[in-house]
C-alpha cells in the first residue's frame, strides 16, 4: 500500500509579500488583456502593408536579385587584377625519346648509361607523376581593370534601381491599400443606401393602401431599391477583389484575412499632408542616378573595348615535383617567366567588342537623358493631379453637406404631403452617390500624394502619418 495516499495532505507554505505582488501583477495583466482579446486582431496599418510589400512584394524581390546579379558581375574581371595560385598534379607515360630523356631529367635520375646512343633511340617507357604549385600575377591588363569599374559602377546602377522599384511598389501598396478601404466604405454606404430605400418603398406601400398615394409612387421606390441592391452586390463582390489585390500587391497573395481601418483619413488631415507634398521640394531621384550611373558604366566598358588593342604583361612561378610513381616526389624545380602580348588581329573581335560597347554607352546615354526627362515630366503631372485631387475633395466634402441637407428638406416636404416620391427618391440617390463621390476623391487624393511624393524624389512612407487618422470617422456612411 501507498502509505503516501493515507498522510494527510501538505500545508503550503505561507505566501510572502514578494510572490503576492507578483500575483496581483499577472491579475492586473490578465484583466487589461481582456479588452484586447474582446476587440480582437488590431487593424493592418499602411506601415504595415508597406513593410510586407518592401520585404516581399514581387517587383522588389526582382529588384535586388538583379542587384545581386550585378554586384556579382564586379568579380569577373578579378582574374585579370589578381594573382591567381592553383595546384596541379598529372600522371604521364611515353615512349617518345625526347619526353622520356626529359622525364629522366625531371625526377633527376640520368647515369651515364643513359646517353648510350641505343637506349636514347629505343628508350624503355617512362612514367612520371608530377605536382606543380602555380601562382600567376597580372602586371599589366588595362581591359580588366576598366571591365572593373564598369561592372562596379553597373552594381551601383542596380542597387538605385532597387531604391526606385521600392518608392514605385509603395505607391502602389498605398493606393491598393486605400482602395480596399475604399471598397468597404462603399459596400457599407450602399448597404446603408439600400436600407433607406426599402423603408422608402414600405412606406410608400403603406400610403398606397391607404389612398394617399398612387401605385406608381410604390413601384418607382421598388425600382430604386433594386437599383441600389445591384450596386451594393456589386460593391460587395469588389471587397473581397480590392483586399485580394492588397494582398498581391505586398508579396502575400495567400493572406486576405488582415482587418483594415474602417474608414479613410479625414480631410483636414489628408490637406494638410498633401499642401506638404505639393511644396515639397524635389531631390535627386532613384531612377536618374542609376540611368547616370549606368551611362557611366556603360563609358567604362567603352574604354575596356578599346583597350583590347594594348599590350598586356604578365608573370607566372611554377615549382615542381616529379617522381616516378607518386605525387609529391622529391626532385624538384622551379620557373619564373614574365610574359608580355600585344595582339594585332585576332579575326575582328576586338573591333566588335568595340563597336558593340560604343552603341551601349549611346543607347545609355538616351536612356539617361530620358529618364531627366520623364522625372521633369512626372513632377509637372503630379503636381497638376495632386491641385485637381484638392479641388475634387473640396468639391466632394461641399456636396455631400448640400446633398445631405437637400434630403432633410425635401424628407419633411414628403412627410407633409408637398413632395412627391420621386423627389424623394431622386434626393436620396443624389445624397449617395454625393458620400461616395467624395471616398473616392479622398482616395485619389491619397495616390496623388504618394505620386508626388515619388515623383520628386521624396519616399512615399510620410503617407504613414496618417495611420492614426484612418477610421477615425465612418466615412460616407448616410444619416451620420
Amino acid at each position: 500500500m501507498n502509505l503516501a495516499l493515507l498522510a494527510p495532505p501538505a500545508r503550503p507554505a505561507p505566501r510572502g509579500p514578494r510572490s503576492r505582488y507578483r500575483s496581483l501583477v499577472l491579475l492586473v495583466a490578465l484583466l487589461g488583456s481582456i479588452p484586447a482579446l474582446a476587440q480582437g486582431p488590431a487593424p493592418l496599418t499602411v506601415r504595415d502593408a508597406l513593410a510586407r510589400a518592401d520585404a516581399l512584394a514581387y517587383t522588389n524581390r526582382v529588384a535586388r536579385g538583379a542587384a545581386e546579379e550585378a554586384t556579382a558581375q564586379t568579380l569577373a574581371p578579378l582574374p585579370g587584377v589578381l594573382p591567381s595560385v592553383r595546384l596541379e598534379t598529372g600522371l604521364v607515360r611515353t615512349s617518345d625519346p625526347i619526353g622520356a630523356f626529359g622525364i629522366a631529367m625531371r625526377q633527376e635520375r640520368l647515369t651515364a648509361s643513359d646517353f648510350d646512343p641505343s637506349r636514347l633511340n629505343d628508350p624503355a617507357v617512362a612514367q612520371n607523376v608530377g605536382t606543380g604549385l602555380v601562382i600567376e600575377q597580372p602586371l599589366f591588363n588595362a581591359d580588366a581593370w576598366l571591365g572593373r569599374r564598369a561592372a562596379t559602377l553597373g552594381a551601383r546602377s542596380a542597387r538605385r534601381s532597387v531604391a526606385w522599384s521600392e518608392a514605385g511598389t509603395r505607391v502602389d501598396v498605398i493606393s491598393a491599400y486605400y482602395g480596399a478601404v475604399l471598397a468597404t466604405v462603399s459596400a457599407r454606404t450602399l448597404r446603408a443606401a439600400q436600407a433607406a430605400a426599402l423603408e422608402h418603398a414600405r412606406v410608400a406601400t403603406a400610403l398606397v393602401e391607404n389612398g394617399m398615394a398612387t401605385r406608381s409612387d410604390a413601384l418607382l421606390a421598388s425600382v430604386r431599391a433594386g437599383e441600389i441592391e445591384v450596386q451594393r452586390l456589386a460593391a460587395d463582390a469588389n471587397v473581397a477583389t480590392a483586399r485580394l489585390a492588397l494582398a498581391n500587391a505586398m508579396g502575400t497573395p495567400g493572406d486576405t484575412g488582415f482587418v483594415l481601418p474602417e474608414g479613410l483619413p479625414e480631410a483636414p488631415r489628408l490637406r494638410a499632408l498633401a499642401e506638404r507634398a505639393l511644396h515639397a521640394a524635389p531631390v535627386p531621384r532613384a531612377d536618374v542616378e542609376a540611368a547616370q550611373l549606368a551611362s557611366q558604366s556603360a563609358r567604362a566598358d567603352h574604354a575596356r573595348a578599346r583597350s583590347l588593342y594594348l599590350p598586356r604583361l604578365n608573370t607566372v612561378a611554377r615549382y615542381d615535383l616529379n617522381a616516378p610513381s607518386r605525387a609529391f616526389g622529391s626532385a624538384s624545380n622551379w620557373t619564373v617567366m614574365i610574359m608580355a602580348s600585344w595582339p594585332l588581329f585576332s579575326g575582328g573581335h576586338e573591333e566588335a567588342e568595340r563597336r558593340t560597347a560604343r552603341a551601349r554607352e549611346d543607347v545609355a546615354a538616351t536612356r539617361h537623358e530620358a529618364a531627366v526627362a520623364t522625372a521633369e515630366l512626372e513632377i509637372a503631372r503630379t503636381t497638376s493631379e495632386l491641385q485637381n485631387a484638392l479641388a475634387r475633395l473640396r468639391i466632394a466634402d461641399e456636396a455631400v453637406a448640400q446633398s445631405g441637407e437637400a434630403q432633410r428638406i425635401v424628407e419633411r416636404k414628403y412627410a407633409g404631403g408637398l413632395a412627391s416620391v420621386v423627389e424623394l427618391l431622386t434626393a436620396a440617390a443624389v445624397e449617395t452617390r454625393s458620400r461616395l463621390s467624395a471616398a473616392e476623391a479622398r482616395h485619389a487624393l491619397l495616390v496623388a500624394i504618394a505620386s508626388r511624393l515619388r515623383a520628386v524624389g521624396a519616399d512615399p512612407l510620410a503617407i504613414t502619418e496618417l495611420d492614426q487618422a484612418s477610421g477615425e470617422a465612418r466615412d460616407a456612411s448616410p444619416g451620420r
